[in-house]
């Protein structure tokens, strides 16, 4: 490696300037963190009057990202930029920024993603092998924009960068809750923006059959809800993604999880139907019968068809969550695994796997699929997607299977982005126990969004921004794990994600003007700055039963995981034990000062908005608690530790019960809260 790059340094995030200078660089809010960059002195100032050029040879997908960048750039600095639409006639070398490109790419897997950037006061250059990386290098260039008294610039520096690993995903459930093309499309765009590469549609559930077939059209018309995409729209989602440089790899979950498939064709199923579509949450029994040709011979026409509409070199098979009661409580299944030897429900699993695999070859499609698929003698051409632990991902590298992390990905579960942050597929203290035949054999790793408590209003906040962090795990160095500089960045990228069109951020206010029945939601949103919906799938096990149809606008929905003004409190409280500054101490003060006034607003808020009944406990209770921790930061203050002992259990006590989730939700600034109480207690 040559001397003068270095590798970012972001637990500190101070950048020398060259390798001459000590000048401390600008704070920069990139993410994914590049490999390697070096700042250097200077500022390229953007005016009216800039341009680009497009040279080399580069595929057509890279003229439309290059318009795209100008109009962002546009909106983000309101400059009147000349260019319209570039096309190859935009090659003059001499203009303020040139894109040279060696070679067209293909969106496959192992493209070559790789850029490097320089940004000097009078030019930037951008060069790549293919346009793949020359697109990355664009969103790095975006997010390189900053702002001074005299208007709009680029710090000077030098960047090559390159992603860790060759498969970055994102999964979208669209069978459980279908999310329109719109949905897709804004989520594609915030994938590009943080380098992303594959979109995984998860196309087939108990609860809908969203995609037209038109060699077996009873699978939309009766196993969607009249809610799918058409095979035209199908192509446009795989050409917008095309462009983007993302990858779209269908799912079409079987034996399991495939209640919308015998809704059309009961013939499929291990029981005789007659079958409608699941409007209920979980693991259900229909499964399909593998003992039957025919089971084989209409999967293979439906597998030509899909085959030939999803041009992605892999295919998913799903093979997840078979419980096999339907397999057991069938005579002929259990008699055919009598006749043929197989012992048990796994034998027959890999079995059908094993049919399903040799279908896909013969279309030219390499077979993935949930871990379950991993049975001995497998082929080794199989690609496993590792959800139940990481055990699973590091025992197929080892037996010489390709592989992918989603275990610690599971964005739906609502945990804190930390958790995601930290989950390395390949982290160094693993790194040791494998080969380094076996490290290339892990691909990378997919966020999955699983759709049961999500709708196109609320899915947004779910994806975002916490995969963006998920997205720097994935590209970044691994010994990039700054956590509080990430959420420094997280920050900034969340507003540069609801730029490209994503609503995370501005259905929040939206959602809590509904719940509040058209009043001023301010003590509405103090409170909900500082819940978080319960975590993992423990909202199923509260005492209400969720449907596909049923309202998902409440506060739970409303509320968003890893809460910012919480989190912030939590790390404040961590400070003031340790070095209560008066900065600190007053801050402090202010937020337990704002939530213990709050509960009386947010009680007239409830009054005249029913649908809010449900916290106003919860509410109550965190005036208590903040309460509390004031007399805590008073009696600290004053230099009176070591409260009573009496203090000290009555307020733990008013902590426990302020604990109790409510409206499916639960306060998170506890923990610093409790922090205060037992500081000023002595203990």
């Amino acid at each position: 490696m040559r001397k003068f790059l270095l590798l970012i340094l972001f637990s500190l995030y101070l950048f020398t300037g060259c390798a001459q200078s000590t000048t401390t660089g600008p704070t920069l809010n990139l993410m994914p963190v590049p490999g390697q960059l070096t700042m250097q002195d200077g500022k390229f100032r953007i005016a009216d009057s800039f341009k680009l050029a497009v040279t080399g040879q580069p595929h057509q997908r890279l003229f439309k990202g290059a318009t795209r960048f100008l109009r962002r750039l546009d909106d983000k600095t309101g400059s009147f930029l000349t260019q319209n639409q570039i096309t190859s006639a935009d090659n003059d070398a001499n203009a303020p920024l040139v894109i040279n490109v060696k070679r067209p790419g293909k969106v496959m897997l192992h493209e070559d993603e790789s850029y490097t950037l320089t940004v000097s006061p009078q030019k930037v250059n951008l060069t790549a092998e293919t346009d793949l990386g020359a697109l990355h290098g664009l969103e790095t260039l975006l997010q390189l924009v900053e702002a001074d008294e005299t208007g709009y610039y680029m710090p000077a520096i030098h960047i090559t960068d390159k992603p860790r690993f060759p498969w970055r995903g994102l999964l979208m459930d669209v069978g459980r809750h279908f999310m329109p093309m719109e949905v897709i499309k804004r989520n594609l765009d915030g994938m590009a923006a943080v380098k992303m590469n594959v979109l995984h549609l998860h196309l087939s559930e108990d609860q809908g059959f969203p995609i037209e077939s038109k060699v077996f059209p009873k699978l939309h018309q009766l196993g969607s809800n009249g809610n799918y995409f058409t095979q035209e729209e199908i192509k446009a989602i795989i050409k917008y993604a095309d462009d983007r440089g993302i990858r779209v790899v269908p799912e079409f979950d079987m034996p399991g999880h495939a209640t919308a498939w015998f809704v059309g064709h009961p013939e499929l199923a291990s029981a005789p139907g007659p079958y409608t579509i699941e409007r209920r949450w979980g693991i259900m029994d229909p499964v399909m019968d593998p003992t039957k040709e025919t089971t084989y011979k209409f999967l293979d026409a439906f597998l030509k068809e899909m085959t030939a509409l999803f041009p992605d070199a892999y295919f998913h098979i799903g093979g997840d969550e078979n419980n096999g009661k339907q397999w057991k409580a069938n005579a002929q299944i259990q008699a055919y695994m009598k006749t043929n030897n197989i012992k048990n429900q796994e034998e027959l699993h890999a079995m059908f796997n094993e049919r399903i695999l040799k279908i896909l070859t013969k279309y030219g499609k390499k077979m993935v699929g949930w871990d379950e698929i991993l049975q001995p003698g497998i082929t080794k051409s199989i690609v496993i997607q590792s959800w139940r632990g990481k055990k699973y991902l590091y025992e197929a590298v080892s037996k010489g299977y390709q592989a992918m992390l989603s275990n610690g990905y599971y964005i739906d579960l609502v945990q804190n982005t930390e958790q995601h942050y930290l989950n390395d597929p390949l982290p160094e203290e693993n790194q040791k126990q494998l080969t380094p035949e076996q490290q290339k054999l892990i691909l990378g790793g997919e966020a999955t969004m699983w759709s049961e408590l999500v709708t196109p209003e609320t899915v947004d906040s779910r994806v975002w921004p916490r995969t963006a962090a998920i997205a720097e795990r994935l590209w970044s160095p691994g010994s990039v794990k700054d956590v509080a500089d990430m959420y420094r960045r997280l920050d900034r990228v969340s507003l540069e994600l609801e730029y490209v069109g994503l609503t995370h951020e501005k259905n929040y206010p939206m959602m809590l003007r509904r719940l509040a029945n058209g009043q001023d939601i301010t003590a509405l949103k103090t409170f909900t700055d500082v819940i978080e919906p319960i975590k993992e799938y423990t909202r199923h096990q509260q005492g209400t039963t969720y449907y596909a149809y049923s309202p998902y606008t409440l506060i739970a929905d409303a509320a968003r995981p890893d809460a910012k003004v919480a989190r912030n409190f939590r790390n404040l409280a961590k400070e003031f034990v340790t070095n209560p500054t008066p900065k600190v101490t007053n801050e402090i003060t202010y937020w337990l000062n704002l939530w213990q006034n709050n509960h009386a607003g947010l009680q007239a808020i409830i009054r005249q908005a029913p649908a809010l009944k449900e916290i106003e406990t919860l509410s109550a209770d965190l005036a208590k608690v903040s309460q509390i921790g004031l007399e805590a930061v008073n009696a600290l203050k004053a230099n009176k530790a070591n409260l009573s002992e009496e203090w000290y259990n009555s307020s733990i006590a008013t902590m426990q019960a302020a604990k109790k989730q409510r409206g499916k939700t639960e306060l998170v600034v506890l923990p610093g809260i409790e922090a205060l109480i037992k500081k000023a207690a002595g203990k």
